[in-house]
């Protein structure tokens, strides 16, 4: 019986494909406090230095380079993860909103990617659901943002983003000018 229990588990593990589910997020999660960011593009920092910052003052900062060519890529999974790019989240229903405290010199094009049709990887290239982080130049500033806001290429009538399908955050500046700051403090998923 329980030799016939292991091999019924063995063949359902193997017909399965090795999927696994899901990530489920803890409720309250901050982002920039326990994830590892990323960053591509012309930016004064790297990854290595992003991070550094990041832990010691609590703050994710990306300044554009002198005469910046192209844009500028930050992001961050959802569910930690030494990789940029595997783990999908499974939001509850009861998540309806993101809180981002941020300061900007420019306007910045918040994505929500989400996971390719098998659940096993982010989607790259394409468009996005997405919404807009107005400039802040000056201070801090806390926004709030519902998922019902998060639409294909943030069109009004833009396909819905599905938070049960969730990978990462990308923070994109797409005419970075020289100079042009962005610093995040805080990314909590209400959940």
């Amino acid at each position: 019986m329980i030799r016939q229990s292991i091999i019924l588990i063995t063949i359902l593990f193997i017909v399965s494909g090795f999927i696994l589910p899901p990530a489920i997020l803890k409720s309250d999660v901050d982002l920039v406090q326990l994830n590892i960011w990323h960053i591509a593009g012309p930016a004064k920092e790297n990854y290595e230095i992003i991070n550094r910052i990041r832990q010691k003052e609590g703050v994710v900062r990306v300044t554009a380079n002198d005469n910046p060519v192209g844009e500028i890529e930050l992001n961050v999974v959802i569910t930690s993860s030494v990789s940029n790019n595997e783990v999908v989240t499974n939001l509850s229903n009861n998540s309806s909103f993101v809180t981002i405290i941020y300061k900007s010199t420019q306007l910045i094009k918040l994505q929500a990617r989400e996971a390719d049709e098998t659940g096993t990887d982010c989607v790259h290239g394409g468009s996005h659901p997405r919404v807009d982080l107005p400039a802040s130049p000056n201070r801090f500033k806390t926004i709030k943002i519902p998922w019902v806001n998060f639409r294909q290429d943030g069109l009004p009538n833009g396909k819905l983003l599905n938070i049960q399908n969730l990978c990462k955050f990308n923070f994109v500046n797409y005419h970075p000018v020289s100079g042009a700051l962005l610093e995040i403090k805080s990314v909590v998923i209400a959940n």
